[in-house]
């Protein structure tokens, strides 16, 4: 098992998509890249804590590939809004790709440079590509909440 972590805008529908995926085993929203130990989800809300919200994607690489998972991840979300998804607005929403080793940051960009080289979007990819760092797992009733209340995506 492989595990990538991604932030795309509230982590409630970015969650349920990944869900969706065969090959993933599991998921898990919480909270990444920034500087404030063990947040809260009114901590990450303030803006003052450095992190985004994201989602840990345990994934088999026998079965769904790193890049896939990359290609849904553009696909779920608009990478060109900085600190921004929909009605949204702050860092803690910002596009991201926090990777786990040298293989995913090199597939992470070149995936990126793809997308902003063809002409997809008018405005300029601003995604980060970072270093994953400490993951702190969002309290329990974020875990799977758009499934818990019977719901398949956000809607904008």
């Amino acid at each position: 098992m492989a595990i990538a972590t991604f932030g795309a805008g509230c982590f409630w529908g970015v969650e349920a998509a990944f869900r969706e995926v065969e090959g993933v085993s599991s998921t898990r929203v919480g909270y990444t890249g920034g500087w404030f130990d063990n947040p809260t989800y009114q901590d990450v809300c303030s803006g003052r804590t450095g992190h985004a919200e994201s989602v840990e994607v345990t994934f088999d690489p026998a079965i769904v590939s790193y890049e896939r998972l990359l290609d849904l991840f553009w696909e779920i979300h608009d990478p060109t809004t900085l600190n921004r998804q929909g009605p949204d607005i702050g860092s803690q929403y910002r596009s991201v790709i926090f990777f786990h080793g040298d293989e995913q940051e090199a597939a992470a960009r070149a995936s990126k440079d793809k997308l902003q080289q063809s002409g997809k979007h008018k405005r300029d990819v601003v995604t980060e590509i970072t270093p994953v760092s400490t993951f702190w797992p969002a309290e329990d009733y974020h875990q799977q909440y758009l499934e818990k209340r019977g719901v398949t995506h956000c809607r904008v």
